[in-house]
């Protein structure tokens, strides 16, 4: 027998169905029960998955957790075409539609409780283990020259893009509202444009009738 013949008769083949088993009943969890439900021991029951295989493929129900629900960001590819009010368009709307998974929005929460208990340094969206904000950034980037403002830091932007989408999907008083999309879009645009560093809004108090 060579030595070739060896190597391929070592070991267990790996079951390509166990991770897509043990992720989707991840999200199912999620999005049936909640993300303090959704423990090692309950996504082993729905997945058929035995807890010390799960154990051996990710070291903690977070990390389950952010692999199920994360992919739904890695998919967000928006490509940047010069077009910059068009790309924004269509990076915000994928951006919420993804964020606005169900799966999604169950773990989002939990998932910063945690992070922030475990003293992870950083902001929340250095937390997430797939990031959009390259995507904005090479869509900033290919916009006309002229149609952004050279002194505005990009990133202070898409964290505020960010901010609000991650607002309209976890925070009920802001879901209640029902804002239009188009919105947030509007004010990234103006963000963005020539001169935006350079606003100031004058607030003028609110007379009141005697």
């Amino acid at each position: 027998m060579t030595g070739a013949e060896v190597s391929t008769k070592r070991g267990r083949p790996r079951d390509a169905s166990f991770d897509e088993r043990v992720l989707d009943a991840t999200r199912g969890l999620l999005t049936e029960l909640g993300f303090d439900a959704t423990t090692v021991q309950a996504i082993a029951e729905r997945s058929g998955v035995h807890t010390s295989a799960i154990y051996r493929r990710w070291p903690s129900r977070v990390a389950i957790i952010e692999r199920a629900v994360f992919p739904g960001l890695e998919s967000l590819q928006v490509a940047a075409t010069g077009d910059l009010e068009g790309d924004v368009r269509r990076f915000v709307r994928a951006f919420h539609a993804a964020l606005s998974d169900p799966a999604v929005r169950a773990a989002l929460p939990g998932l910063l409780r945690s992070y922030e208990a475990d003293g992870r340094d950083g902001s929340p969206e250095t937390w997430l283990e797939v990031s959009a904000r390259p995507q904005f950034l090479d869509i900033v980037r290919a916009a006309p020259a002229g149609s952004v403002d050279e002194s505005l830091d990009i990133d202070d932007v898409f964290d505020t893009v960010l901010g609000a989408l991650l607002a309209r999907v976890i925070v009920p008083t802001v879901i209640a509202r029902r804002r239009p999309l188009e919105r947030l879009v509007e004010l990234a645009l103006r963000m963005l444009g020539p001169g935006a560093a350079d606003v100031r809004r004058v607030v003028r108090p609110r007379r009141v009738a005697p």
